[in-house]
């Protein structure tokens, strides 16, 4: 569907980049058009925020933001090397590409000079990108054993609710997008635990249903299946939000958790260190401790390769997992 066969209508904002102007179709057409254009929507507000940064760089160095072109790209790069991380610059430039290919422009980022000068900010600075440290699985649960959530017989929502979001993060290897999106009605309890259902994550863009299983654990206290089903039956309704705020004075909402708040949730239990996507690598890197091969794990992570697993599992003492340790000596 090329933009000079077909007329285009007025500009429409596609609550992705800017606007954009979009071929003339139908009202249920143009529906599916701005979805498929959009992106997963964490990736989305990324490059919104990118776009501005790289715009109000632009405005400072009086110079014209979009199009772009490879010389104004190769300042910017320049001069955000020494100050940002490798993959900071990188999605800023994927932005910039994004901008351009939904507008059928060719792109500023494809030329070589700036690809070159890309290579040099590499050999300069390296590549290396921070990851979120995993947390061992003793640690957890010495922090869950020690979360109190009932006071005198009357249940503590927020304490309670907290220890949920940290056994579902943990056990079920969830992204923090997807946690606060589950509902009541998702789950599906049995003998032998829950099965969790849901439509769409950010490697599922198109809302293919994917499941996740949990099991009980012989202890209570750390048991996720025993935990979600005293926090379900506290919520008194079969469906809606799981996950949700808790006011002042122990009060109960239907509000919805924001992305933000499950990483503030893992700060304040775990460490000031972590952050929600501590869960998931921690899920990884526990299970592959334990023998786990990498179908098994990415049963339940739902990635594709075992690459990923790779990437994702941290073992991050050089004495931890080592070759040199069986060499017989």
């Amino acid at each position: 569907m090329k933009s000079e066969n077909i007329p285009l209508s007025p500009t429409v904002h596609t609550d992705s980049l800017s606007l954009v102007p979009l071929p003339t179709v139908g009202d249920e057409q143009q529906k599916y058009l701005l979805k498929g254009l959009q992106g997963a929507a964490n990736t989305e507000r990324a490059y919104r925020a990118d776009l501005e940064h790289y715009r109000g760089w632009c405005q400072q160095q009086g110079v014209t933001a979009l199009p772009a072109t490879p010389a104004v790209l190769g300042q910017y790069v320049s001069a955000l090397a020494p100050h940002r991380k490798w993959a900071t610059i990188a999605r800023r430039l994927s932005a910039v590409r994004k901008w351009h290919e939904l507008r059928e422009i060719p792109s500023p980022v494809d030329d070589r000079w700036l690809k070159a000068t890309l290579k040099g900010i590499q050999r300069e600075h390296g590549t290396h990108a921070e990851q979120a440290p995993a947390f061992g699985a003793n640690q957890l649960k010495g922090i869950l054993r020690e979360i109190v959530t009932e006071s005198k017989g009357v249940p503590r929502f927020s304490p309670l609710r907290d220890k949920v979001v940290l056994l579902l993060g943990f056990t079920g290897a969830f992204r923090r997008s997807e946690l606060v999106a589950l509902n009541v009605e998702q789950l599906h309890f049995s003998d032998d635990g829950v099965v969790i259902t849901y439509f769409g994550s950010k490697t599922n863009q198109t809302g293919q249903r994917e499941e996740k299983a949990l099991f009980y654990s012989p202890d209570s206290q750390i048991c996720p299946v025993r935990t979600l089903q005293k926090w379900v039956a506290l919520l008194e309704r079969t469906k809606g939000p799981l996950l949700v705020r808790i006011r002042k004075g122990n009060e109960l909402t239907q509000e919805r958790l924001t992305d933000q708040s499950i990483g503030a949730i893992v700060k304040k239990h775990v460490g000031k260190r972590y952050s929600a996507h501590s869960m998931r690598a921690s899920f990884v890197t526990t299970a592959k401790l334990n023998g786990a091969d990498d179908s098994e794990v990415m049963q339940q992570t739902k990635h594709k390769t075992s690459a990923m697993i790779r990437r994702y599992t941290r073992l991050d003492s050089i004495k931890q997992h080592n070759a040199a340790k069986k060499l017989g000596w």
